[in-house]
């Protein structure tokens, strides 16, 4: 089994410019050590709120990197510089819509301003593109919702083959699917 490229893309113009500690990148990371058990590497990158510079960095996470799977943090919210789901469109030939509306509905469990997070996802290629919070807390909590249909999306792209931790989050796969 070949090991599975996941970009984990941090935006944030403190942390690109060192003022702030990255929290919401290492939140993922450690999310998906604590749940794959198929072999994975992070692609890790830190940038600003810059939609060029965003939509740069989701180009060459997909296209030169190879990673099946992108997970953003940051830049979902309503706030002027909040440019990461314009990014992730413009990016992407497939929206899926599902995923940020699985994304609030969790989220609304535990915090009313979730209605005003913009989280989507979107397919570039070979890449399924995810955008999650900058809270660490609520990373997990959308992980959490969304993560067990993200390795079949990934299969039906031709993307890298990922498994899980039925303890940690129970996946979704028809009957007929099977690894590569």
């Amino acid at each position: 089994m070949s090991v599975a490229r996941i970009g984990i893309l941090t935006v944030s113009d403190r942390a690109s410019r060192g003022e702030y500690e990255d929290k919401g990148g290492p939140a993922i990371n450690a999310w998906f050590k604590r749940v794959l058990t198929s072999p994975w590497e992070a692609v890790a990158r830190v940038i600003p709120d810059e939609q060029p510079q965003i939509e740069a960095a989701l180009r060459e996470l997909s296209d030169v990197e190879g990673c099946s799977l992108i997970v953003t943090t940051g830049g979902t919210g309503p706030a002027l510089r909040d440019v990461t789901p314009e990014a992730t469109a413009a990016v992407c030939s497939k929206m899926l819509p599902g995923f940020g509306e699985l994304m609030r509905s969790a989220s609304l469990k535990f915090v009313l301003t979730a209605i005003l997070s913009r989280q989507t996802a979107g397919i570039r290629g070979n890449s399924l593109i995810v955008n999650l919070p900058g809270k660490p807390s609520a990373i997990d909590d959308c992980l959490n919702a969304v993560f067990p249909a993200i390795p079949y999306c990934i299969d039906l792209i031709e993307g890298a083959y990922l498994e899980s931790d039925p303890g940690q989050c129970k996946v979704f796969r028809p009957a007929h699917a099977k690894p590569k």
